[in-house]
């Protein structure tokens, strides 16, 4: 009988991996270890992982470079959630014969979670929800302590109108307010078939706009891409909601501008280093709120994609 096959599922921080779905009828085949931290390090990766010829991974937790491939020699396939991660050197990967599998998100119309998360993110931080819901808690005699944002009849500044965005306008819409786009690719006619306003400039989207949210990839070309001088534009009654991916703002100008108050707030589900680090000074502030990139997951999205695990994982 041959030695089960060692298999790796990486970053299950909620412990999930076995609830999801059955692995039961190919147990015995697999020997399964189930990691709940993220590992940064390369040497620390490679020495956590050089033993496993299957690995199941969470979207972009763990970063696989191809100095970290390299140095996997028993590897020979990488499963993961979503179609695309970033955070894997694919190309590289298929050049040393390593296949890279990528899980879909499920039937319409239940595989909207990043859609709802950018509303209750946008919606918690503009109305200050988890701040009055600690100020509650802790038994603050100051009955209200913050004035909620009121949607209607104000600015949202769309950073990228792709699919995300424009559904996100439609929620917008529904709540009265003015929607505006930008990207470095968006033209008259394309914001126009999306029924978004066309702005003609980043500069102006940030001067407009009472809530600015960003719906980018996360490319070279888009890294770093709102920087200090667009957040120095923004009203400093005007919030930033972030749920696509950290880098694709200058963190320090970010933390820089929140800890001066130069705006009313911001929402971020992504970081530049996630897990977002314990002293990291965005945990701080009283003028964020924070998510732990959870945008993505739900119920229903760790079903289908645990389920595909077990299939792809089948010797």
């Amino acid at each position: 009988m041959p030695s089960p096959i060692p298999v790796a599922i990486l970053d299950d921080y909620q412990h999930v991996a076995f609830k999801f779905a059955d692995w039961a009828p190919i147990k015995d085949k697999l020997d399964i270890t189930v990691f709940d931290t993220t590992v940064q390090d390369e040497d620390e990766l490679v020495k956590r992982l050089e033993k496993y010829e299957i690995i199941c991974a969470m979207r972009e937790r763990t970063k696989f470079s191809a100095s970290a491939l390299d140095r996997l020699p028993n590897l020979k396939l990488i499963a993961t959630t979503g179609m695309v991660n970033r955070g894997t050197d694919v190309d590289h990967a298929q050049s040393r014969g390593i296949v890279v599998s990528g899980t879909g998100a499920g039937a319409k119309p239940r595989n909207d979670s990043t859609l709802e998360h950018i509303w209750a993110l946008l919606l918690a931080t503009v109305r200050y929800v988890a701040l009055d819901d600690a100020n509650t808690k802790a038994r603050n005699p100051q009955w209200q302590s913050y004035i909620p944002l009121a949607l209607g009849g104000h600015t949202l500044g769309l950073v990228g109108v792709g699919r995300l965005g424009v559904c996100a306008h439609q929620i917008a819409k529904a709540f009265g307010m003015r929607v505006i786009g930008w990207s470095p690719h968006l033209t008259p006619e394309r914001a126009e078939q999306a029924g978004v306003e066309f702005c003609p400039s980043k500069e102006q989207l940030f001067e407009s706009s009472d809530i600015v949210s960003v719906h980018m990839v996360l490319s070279e070309a888009t890294k770093g891409m709102i920087g200090a001088s667009d957040l120095s534009r923004m009203k400093p009654t005007a919030f930033i909601i972030n749920t696509s991916r950290g880098p694709l703002i200058d963190e320090n100008a970010l933390v820089d501008v929140l800890q001066k108050h130069k705006i009313a707030g911001a929402g971020l589900d992504v970081f530049d280093v996630e897990p977002l680090p314990l002293d990291h000074p965005l945990r701080t502030l009283d003028n964020v709120t924070l998510t732990p990139h959870t945008g993505y997951v739900s119920d229903f999205t760790y079903e289908v994609r645990h389920l595909t695990f077990v299939h792809i994982a089948h010797p």
